[in-house]
């Protein structure tokens, strides 16, 4: 099975909304870094992220926050890969202790499930 992973802090300047919050539409961002890299892998060429068919925001990420963004290829076509992804929280700041301390999660926080569907033309399928 063709896997990858991304592991990013989470910027105080991708924060947008009251308590740090940052928006769901960023940890889509970083699962389709994670679909290129799994098609370049897969076939030798970035593909196209055709649609998400499921996506389920589980808890709250905020500003500080570091995220595992991880996918796999679930599926195969000839031209078709369904993709499945999560990210997890792994470290949390803890404003609450100073303004820089922060916490190894002991048990990540699973904060996002997707699957969506990537294709890559025939024609440009190298693998």
């Amino acid at each position: 099975m063709i896997q990858a992973m991304i592991r990013v802090r989470i910027g105080a300047g991708d924060a947008h909304y009251g308590g740090q919050l940052v928006d769901g539409a960023h940890l889509l961002k970083l699962f389709g870094d994670v679909a290129t890299e799994l098609l370049i892998r897969r076939d030798g060429d970035e593909g196209l992220f055709r649609a998400y068919d499921n996506v389920d925001f589980l808890e709250p990420v905020r500003a500080g926050d570091f995220i595992e963004a991880k996918g796999w290829i679930a599926e195969e076509g000839n031209s078709s890969r369904k993709m499945k992804f999560e990210a997890w929280k792994m470290i949390a700041p803890r404003p609450d202790l100073s303004d820089s301390a922060a916490d190894v999660l002991e048990e990540p926080v699973l904060v996002c499930r997707a699957s969506g569907t990537c294709i890559t033309p025939k024609s440009k399928q190298r693998k």
